[in-house]
């Protein structure tokens, strides 16, 4: 039976979901998409309503806002949501609907016999009799991270019905472009998010917390060969895919995202186009331990310059541009955990398992930490992020919230 909570949580966030605010990679600026501003306008709005202070909008979509405390003994915290939507060439806009999982497989759109199979997806067994939001199977359910910005709203939501709760100040971010690069994170201007530390709620399962995630760097790659008629190539055509054929050749297979887990690193040609002339490739550089990263940077560099001397008339060219950084990096050297402390005794409180576990991807709060705020993380509830079968069960979505109002609570200084 849905609770009252659950009712407020789903209401919100199916009225987030509505606004399409999908982000688009191939755009330069900041915001890559209108719908981010609408999120913004509309989230900003409701701040001021529910009679936040400080209300504001930046250039970048980027909203701030502040709940003033009403004692002096607590730290100041902040929370971090991205508006926008991951692109996976499925349909932008999204239809939520709710399901009871039964225990067989469920149809989630008869007119397109799109179905979630149990043996698929048996993640789901464990939500048996569940009530559980899911997509129309068309797009992404867009939890990631619209359910954490409803968690967010209904704290808000209820520190203005009920002033008298002891809190400190309470930071609010929402930032854009966290699918495409943490593009708004890197942009905020922390001078108005003054927090001691702050959490992101980016996150799959019911108990997760995160405080390590990847160094992740993007190698752009460039190559121009050297074109001519089959009838005189011999010794002059220099074939750009034959060069990008051999670097890929270089690298250990089994050093790929689809043979490695946990705290393992990785190369990822993720891009390429080419033609007779030239190719350009995309490689995603990972790895938890930052003086790995580096070596694997100055690996990659090093088997540039080996194709450059292979292929001399070539022109070869790589650029890495550094994407985000571990969250560890920041409690390295005797780092405050407060923060990190502070949330594993709330878990605790709610007696909920923590899953504590490196994140094989990043979030905000790793351009957060990197800027000097420990941003931890956890949880949405949600489960199959960046799928067509992302599906979110109303009790997790519940616990999240839950999670979020009792840090506020509990983030009192003895």
């Amino acid at each position: 039976m849905t609770t009252p909570i659950q009712q407020k949580l789903k209401s919100r966030f199916f009225n987030y979901l509505s606004i399409t605010s999908q982000s688009d990679a191939s755009a330069t600026q900041v915001p890559s998409t209108k719908g981010q501003w609408d999120m913004a306008h509309c989230l900003a709005k409701e701040l001021t309503e529910l009679n936040c202070l400080d209300v504001h909008i930046d250039e970048y979509a980027n909203v701030t806002a502040r709940i003033p405390g009403n004692t002096k003994n607590a730290y100041t915290i902040g929370f971090c949501a991205h508006t926008d939507t991951v692109d996976v060439g499925l349909n932008p806009d999204i239809k939520p609907q709710v399901l009871t999982f039964t225990g067989s497989d469920l149809c989630l759109n008869s007119e397109k016999n799109i179905w979630l199979r149990v043996n698929e997806r048996p993640e789901i067994k464990k939500y048996l009799n569940e009530e559980i939001i899911f997509s129309d199977g068309t797009s992404v359910l867009g939890a990631d991270n619209k359910a954490a910005i409803t968690a967010v709203m209904e704290m808000v939501a209820y520190f203005n019905e009920n002033p008298d709760t002891p809190h400190g100040d309470i930071y609010i971010s929402f930032v854009s472009d966290e699918e495409i690069g943490l593009r708004g994170s890197k942009l905020l201007d922390l001078s108005r998010f003054k927090v001691d530390f702050a959490y992101t709620i980016d996150c799959c399962e019911t108990g997760e917390l995160i405080y390590e995630t990847f160094n992740a760097g993007t190698a752009f790659i460039h190559i121009e060969g050297v074109t001519a008629h089959p009838m005189s190539a011999k010794n002059v055509l220099v074939n750009p895919l034959r060069i990008i054929q051999d670097l890929m050749g270089c690298f250990d297979i089994k050093d790929t995202p689809e043979h490695t887990e946990g705290r393992e690193g990785y190369f990822w040609f993720n891009s390429l186009q080419a033609n007779q002339n030239e190719a350009k490739a995309g490689v995603s550089i990972r790895d938890f331990d930052l003086t790995n990263y580096e070596k694997r940077k100055q690996f990659l560099m090093q088997q540039i310059e080996k194709m450059q001397k292979n292929y001399p008339t070539a022109k070869i060219n790589c650029h890495i541009e550094d994407v985000y950084s571990n969250i560890a990096n920041s409690l390295q050297n005797g780092g405050d955990t407060t923060s990190i402390d502070l949330l594993k005794s709330v878990f605790q409180t709610l007696q909920i398992e923590p899953k504590i576990i490196p994140m094989r991807g990043g979030t905000d709060g790793s351009a957060l930490a990197a800027k000097g705020v420990i941003t931890p993380n956890y949880f949405t509830g949600a489960h199959n992020f960046h799928s067509a079968f992302e599906f979110l069960p109303l009790k997790a979505f519940e616990k999240s919230y839950k999670v979020t109002l009792e840090l506020c609570k509990a983030a009192l200084k003895k």
